[in-house]
C-alpha cells in the first residue's frame, strides 16, 4: 500500500535533514544534558549541556549550515536566502520539536544556526537545592507561593536557566492539582513540560497569525485555575497582566531582566507597546514574587538565584 504523498514527503524531509546535521549533531540530539546547539559563521561547532556551560565539538562547513537553513524553511513551508536570511520556528517532532533560529548573509558573514533543545528531563526544586542553586530557606519561600496561589514571574538573561526553573515550578504544581485545577500553559515553541491531570498546551502560529496574545485572550474562556506563560517579549505582556489579575492566580512566566526592577520596569515598558497608559499599579496587584536567576560559571550547577523579590511588599525574600 502507498504511502500518504504528504507522509512520504515529511519523511523524505526528515531524512535529509539527519543527514544534514551529521553524527555530531544527531549525537547531540541524543544527549539529555544538551540545551543547545550553535554553529558559528567561523565554522565552530558549539554545544551547551546543562550546568556545563559550552564546549566546542569539532567543525562545521558553511554549505552544511546553508543546507541545513534550507532543509528547516522547506519543512516551514518557505524558503531562505538573501532576501529572506533569517529562519526561525520549531523542528520536525521527530527532533524533539527543538527550537530552530537560522541566519544567512547578508545579515552575517556567514550561515550560523543555533537550536534550543527541550528539556528531556525535569530538574526539580529539591534537585536545586542539592545543587546549591537554590537554598532550604527558598525552596520553603517557592513551595508556599505555589502552594498559595501566588503568580511567579521568573527573570534573568539568556541561558540563565529560566525555562529549567520554571519547569520546577510546574512540576511541583503538577504535583498539588487535581482535576479541579485547570492548568494553561502558552508557548512559541513546546519547552514547558506538565504532568497535572488537567492541563492544556497552546502554541503560537506565525502562519495562522496566532500570537500570544490572542492566546492569553482565548485562554480566559478556556476555564483556566492557573495560567503559565514560556516567555514574555512583547505586548501580550498587557494581556497577561489582565489575566493573572482578574482572578487567575498561581500562574508562573519568564521575562529577559537583569534584575527584579528592571523585570517590573520591562514589564511595564512591553504593556505600554500595545499604546495604554503605565499599568505600574496592575503589575504590583498581578505578580507576587520575582525570582532573579543568573549564569555563573564558577558555581558548580552553573548558574544560581541572585534573588528574590516580594512584589507586594517591595523587599527582598
Amino acid at each position: 500500500m502507498a504511502l500518504d504523498p504528504k507522509i512520504e514527503a515529511h519523511q523524505r524531509l526528515v531524512e535529509q535533514l539527519r543527514r544534514s546535521f551529521g553524527k555530531a549533531i544527531m549525537a547531540a540530539f541524543d544527549d539529555e544534558k544538551v540545551v543547545e546547539i550553535m554553529a558559528n559563521p567561523d565554522g565552530k561547532l558549539l554545544v551547551e549541556r546543562h550546568g556545563q556551560g559550552i564546549v566546542q565539538e569539532g567543525t562545521i562547513a558553511p554549505q552544511q549550515v546553508q543546507n541545513i537553513i534550507g532543509l528547516v524553511a522547506a519543512w516551514q513551508g518557505t524558503i531562505s536566502n538573501a532576501e529572506k536570511p533569517i529562519c526561525e520556528g520549531a523542528l520536525p517532532p521527530e527532533f524533539g520539536g527543538a527550537r530552530f533560529e537560522g541566519c544567512l548573509p547578508p545579515i552575517t558573514p556567514g550561515p550560523l544556526f543555533a537550536i534550543r533543545l527541550r528539556a528531556r528531563s525535569i530538574y526539580t526544586l529539591e534537585q536545586y537545592v542539592r545543587a546549591t542553586v537554590i537554598t532550604a530557606n527558598q525552596l520553603e519561600i517557592i513551595q508556599q507561593a505555589i502552594d498559595t496561589r501566588k503568580n511567579i514571574l521568573v527573570s534573568g538573561g539568556t541561558t540563565s536557566g529560566k525555562t529549567t526553573l520554571v519547569n520546577a515550578i510546574v512540576h511541583r504544581i503538577s504535583e498539588v492539582s487535581d482535576l479541579n485545577q485547570r492548568i494553561v500553559i502558552i508557548e512559541d515553541t513546546p519547552e514547558i513540560q506538565c504532568s497535572a491531570p488537567n492541563y492544556l498546551s497552546l502554541l503560537t502560529d506565525d502562519s495562522a497569525k496566532i500570537t500570544m496574545a490572542s492566546l492569553l485572550k482565548a485562554t480566559l474562556r478556556l476555564r483556566p485555575s492557573r495560567i503559565i506563560v514560556g516567555e514574555i517579549r512583547d505586548g501580550a505582556a498587557l494581556d497577561l497582566v489582565d489575566a493573572w489579575g482578574t482572578g487567575h492566580p498561581g500562574g508562573a512566566a519568564t521575562m529577559h531582566a537583569n534584575n527584579p526592577q528592571g523585570a517590573l520596569l520591562r514589564l511595564d515598558r512591553l504593556c505600554m507597546r500595545t499604546g495604554a497608559p503605565s499599568q505600574k499599579e496592575s503589575i504590583e496587584e498581578a505578580v507576587d514574587i520575582i525570582i532573579q536567576i543568573r549564569s555563573d560559571e564558577n558555581h558548580p550547577a552553573g548558574r544560581r538565584i541572585t534573588s528574590m523579590w516580594d512584589v507586594k511588599k517591595g523587599e527582598e525574600i
